[in-house]
């Protein structure tokens, strides 16, 4: 390295000094003070130099370090919420795209764009997802239609060939708490307006009465079975039921008996082998109700009882029950999830799925599998939990560029940002008021 020998433009040369310059001594006097003046700054320009050499060995020394640089978790997660942004949401029109699945959108992707919006305060991707939304994919009864892409014809839409005009009741339910969360955040009275119908349309298109109490369906078209009904337990969300019962103005429906409903037929769920020799305490993916004796029974077809892609959600919104509320109930259900703490301290990983009685059914491992998991982790082993977020969560953010480590599919950078989150306790409850 050389030292830069520019002249500082401020410094005149002795003979353009002011004063007498017939006065010998006068002028032996100022080149005495100027050259004292240089030799220190040459002294002090030396000692800076030095010091700074330091500094790069020290930068260098960490740089190269095996222990990884620390970031904040706010900061993290800003990041992949940027990334997944860039990704994910198309320029322009801001449609969630999963891209892993031919570019279509679907109301869950919505949804989750507008969770993940009003968690990180970002009104503006918030506001056009909606808008999105409610152009393309809300109907008349003000649910959302669940699948939107290329049309037989050519043209981009509701791909009404393969039932996408039906509703996912999950992505309903979460899209009317994000508006009632970002009513809260954002003070617009707009969105409560609009959450209104959502709640009033999932009540009376995907509730129905079993043996006289209160279950959510998976769709809207379950209700129009007499006999039974197919329910997805990942949709179970107790926590948006709470809100939705503060703000609902219509009296018959009774969300806080849904809220222990769902937990009572979780309870038994629990309990029940259906397709197997036993209950290994995981949720199923899948499971129908019958509506007349509230037995339960394995589907048929691809839907299965496994413990995988769909049934990962659940322990998260338990967790969140869990910890918004205090629900006891919630912390019960997610205590008799404890295989997961087995085969983790056995395994050192968890695979992608699991049949009903915990024989592993995968050998490969999930991103998204572990964002779920950590409802479980964080509630009822948090010791576990910082072990699992360390090696299998905090490496999939790349803190030198920013970005995620490896490439991730679009329902992984979902759940894994919602694994982490929870983990770090950056999922506040912005819940509406009672007024």
């Amino acid at each position: 390295m050389q030292l830069d020998q520019r002249v500082d433009p401020d410094v005149r040369p002795a003979d353009d000094l002011p004063g007498d310059r017939a006065s010998g001594r006068s002028g032996a006097r100022h080149r005495r003070g100027i050259a004292v003046v240089l030799v220190v700054a040459v002294l002090l320009g030396l000692v800076g130099y030095l010091r700074y050499g330091d500094d790069v060995q020290r930068a260098a020394r960490a740089i190269t370090a095996d222990e990884p640089m620390v970031v904040s978790e706010q900061t993290m997660l800003t990041d992949l919420w940027e990334v997944y942004k860039d990704t994910y949401l198309e320029a322009g029109s801001r449609r969630t795209m999963d891209l892993q699945n031919g570019g279509i959108t679907t109301s869950e992707g919505q949804s989750y764009s507008m969770l993940r919006a009003v968690w990180m305060d970002d009104q503006q991707t918030f506001a056009e997802s909606w808008q999105w939304t409610k152009d393309n994919l809300q109907r008349e009864d003000s649910l959302v239609s669940w699948r939107f892409g290329p049309r037989p014809d050519g043209s981009y839409g509701v791909q009404t060939e393969l039932g996408g005009d039906n509703i996912a009741t999950d992505a309903d339910v979460d899209i009317a708490f994000a508006l009632l969360m970002a009513y809260s955040r954002w003070k617009q009275d707009d969105y409560l307006y609009d959450a209104l119908p959502v709640i009033d349309g999932i009540w009376e298109k995907a509730v129905v009465q079993v043996q006289g109490e209160p279950v959510l369906v998976a769709n809207d078209v379950e209700r129009l079975n007499r006999q039974e009904v197919l329910v997805n337990p990942s949709y179970v969300a107790p926590y948006a039921y709470r809100v939705f019962a503060q703000v609902d103005p219509d009296p018959e429906h009774d969300w806080p008996g849904l809220v222990d409903n769902s937990y009572a037929l979780l309870e038994e769920l629990n309990r029940q082998p259906l397709d197997a020799g036993r209950a290994a305490g995981l949720p199923p993916d899948w499971v129908l109700l019958d509506r007349r004796t509230g037995e339960f029974r394995a589907p048929d077809g691809d839907l299965t009882t496994r413990f995988s892609y769909d049934a990962l959600r659940l322990p998260w919104r338990l967790a969140l029950d869990s910890r918004w509320y205090g629900e006891e109930r919630a912390r019960q259900l997610l205590e008799r999830e404890a295989l997961l703490a087995r085969r983790w301290s056995d395994d050192q990983r968890l695979v992608a799925s699991y049949d009903r009685d915990g024989t592993p059914a995968a050998d490969y491992e999930a991103p998204a599998l572990y964002g779920g998991a950590m409802g479980y982790f964080t509630v009822v082993q948090p010791e576990l939990a910082d072990e699992v977020y360390a090696e299998e969560l905090l490496p999939l953010y790349d803190v030198d560029t920013n970005d995620v480590a490896q490439p991730l599919g679009y329902y992984d950078s979902n759940w894994v940002w919602f694994g982490m989150a929870l983990h770090l306790d950056q999922l506040p409850n912005l819940n509406v008021t009672e007024e």
